[in-house]
């Protein structure tokens, strides 16, 4: 049964991520009581634009997202695209805004991991199936210029 409910968990996620692209963010910022974000980073490989729905929360002026795929063993292909090309693309809503990306330093994970749990209970879950650690994102807004 976990298998099946892992396949139509990402489905549904690929048609939230759908609507929320095609509405330009009219639609999709909630899902449930959860905030998300769409984060485009640029391939690894290819250099073409990707595209990921998020769950998020703020810290202040950064927003924090976390790496889980579902609790897999492997990172999710956003996650290592943006360690090669920190600097991406996020929108919340209808808003867009460059960001620079980075992993959450040991003591900020500590500190924000409760806070992620809290905002979706399934991150525990995930945690536990895994061998990986599970990082943290941060996304800083780009200065200004």
């Amino acid at each position: 049964m976990r298998t099946v409910d892992r396949i139509v968990g990402i489905r549904l996620l690929q048609l939230h991520q759908r609507i929320y692209e095609l509405t330009g963010g009219r639609v999709g910022h909630r899902l449930g009581g959860a905030r998300t974000l769409l984060l485009r980073t640029r391939g690894r490989r290819t250099g073409r634009e990707r595209t990921a729905a998020l769950l998020y929360r703020p810290d202040g002026s950064r927003l924090v997202v976390v790496g889980s795929k579902g609790g897999s063993d492997e990172p999710p292909g956003w996650l290592v695209n943006l360690r090669a090309h920190p600097d991406v693309e996020v929108q919340i809503g209808t808003h867009r805004f460059p960001a620079r990306a980075r992993l959450a330093a040991p003591e900020e994970r500590e500190r924000l991991w409760p806070v992620m749990v809290a905002a979706w209970p399934a991150y525990a879950r995930y945690q536990a199936q895994t061998r990986r650690t599970i990082p943290l994102v941060i996304l800083e807004p780009a200065a200004a210029g």
